[in-house]
């Protein structure tokens, strides 16, 4: 069993992730290069110290000079930016024992035109779509269409390159946007679908290459403004499991989505091991496909780890050495429910405030959880905002009534200048 871990990036999503690990039987540190200034926490009640890393998340030669000295057993990649540019290559190259894909793998979230060509190799169902490398080439396409469909930057850009275009103005507004440079290379080439209709869900399998295990499936809120309205965000908040979700319909996915879609990686050579995350809309005429990421959710990630009982640390490092059918099994807390509220600053999605104090007065060990995000610490050694999703406030109960307003409770007890939250994060499983 693993003891010493390295978590890399910065966000909440990293937070979370050394949380959960930390707690993982054998885990005896857990380290988070770069973090952030809410991360370190001491050793408690059974879980490991959790301690930050003034290291990059682009540096391989400092990140494999850091895991040299510490003895480290196991690195999880968070962000989808190191993968996408081969950082779990180069740990690998130099011995180390890493969870997450190889550059390779990670085009499944790196190009959506990549990834929708697999998807048809494999038979996966999605919704038809187009490629369009020119502003001109995306208008004319619009216009033979005669409807707005989905408009989507080709590449990586941070949970902010979809346009879900209710009109023909706001598909052409962001094909012109998209090709003025608003996403840089990542919008050099488009992806334009069709609109599905259906609630949204996301599903994470944990793979080792050849085989994989489903985690609880989470609903995320996309959009910055009350009753799902506004511009997309990397994600305001989300709830777990998703009760109108059973274990049949899981067993569906990973048989018509999940196995079809990791054996077309492996036939094109490609050894994936780390996560495959599926965002897939419930139609009327089955689940299809909406996107693929190649890491944890965020901040699905944030309440979907507090549901599962065992050895999570175990089942990575099984993954990461091509050996999940010998890990410890997951399982999931019966009748749980967990909640996460995502605090933003002032101007998210857009550009934002930074370096507000924030002030905090609960009691981490009777009211949720916070996992924090966009943060530093100040000179005087006090946590500020120093991004767009600040941090995200996680609840856990018997319901989601329960979940949430605990969720909400803790949230309300921490403040600063320019607070963004939604008040109806989970509305569709909230009772009051």
């Amino acid at each position: 069993m693993t003891a010493n871990i390295l978590v890399i990036g910065s966000g909440g999503r990293e937070h979370a992730l050394a949380w959960a690990l930390s707690r993982s039987p054998g885990v005896e540190a857990v380290w988070v290069a770069p973090g952030n200034g809410g991360m370190v926490s001491p050793a408690t009640g059974g879980s490991a110290a959790i301690a930050v890393v003034p290291v990059a998340a682009d540096d391989g030669t400092g990140i494999v000079g850091f895991c040299r000295d510490k003895a480290v057993t196991l690195v999880v990649i968070g962000p989808e930016a190191p993968l996408a540019a081969g950082l779990a290559d180069e740990l690998r190259e130099q011995g180390l024992t890493v969870f997450g894909p190889g550059a390779d793998g990670a085009q499944l979230e790196a190009s959506k035109a990549w990834a929708k060509q697999l998807m048809t190799q494999a038979g996966v169902p999605t919704a038809p779509s187009w490629v369009v490398t020119s502003r001109t080439e995306g208008l004319d396409l619009l216009h033979r269409l005669g409807r707005p469909p989905v408009v989507k930057a080709d590449g990586l850009a941070a949970g902010k390159g979809v346009t879900v275009a209710s009109t023909m103005a706001e598909a052409e507004a962001a094909v012109d946007r998209a090709f003025a440079g608003a996403f840089g290379r990542a919008g050099e080439q488009l992806v334009l679908e069709e609109r599905l209709e259906g609630p949204e869900v996301s599903v994470l399998a944990l793979c080792d290459g050849r085989d994989l295990v489903l985690l609880p499936p989470a609903q995320d809120h996309k959009r910055i403004g009350e009753g799902d309205t506004g511009p997309n965000t990397g994600g305001m908040g989300a709830y777990a499991p998703v009760p109108f979700l059973d274990q049949q319909a899981l067993e569906h996915m990973r048989s018509t989505v999940f196995l079809p879609v990791l054996a077309a990686i492996r036939d094109r050579g490609i050894d994936y091991r780390g996560v495959i995350y599926a965002g897939m809309m419930l139609t009327a005429t089955g689940p299809k496909v909406i996107e693929f990421n190649c890491r944890f959710g965020d901040p699905e990630c944030q309440c979907v780890l507090p549901l599962l009982d065992g050895n999570l640390a175990a089942v990575l490092q099984a993954c990461a050495l091509g050996q999940l059918a010998e890990a410890p099994a997951l399982s999931t807390r019966k009748s749980a429910a967990c909640a996460c509220v995502v605090a933003a600053a002032e101007g998210y999605p857009g550009p934002v405030r930074r370096g507000d104090p924030i002030t905090d007065t609960g009691n981490a060990s009777s009211e949720g959880m916070v996992f924090y995000a966009g943060v530093k610490r100040g000179e005087t050694g006090q946590i500020q905002t120093a991004g767009g999703r600040v941090l995200a406030s996680v609840g856990l109960g018997d319901d989601f009534d329960q979940a949430f307003d605990q969720a909400y409770n803790r949230l309300g007890r921490i403040d600063y200048a320019g607070k963004t939250v939604r008040s109806d994060i989970g509305h569709q499983v909230r009772r009051r």
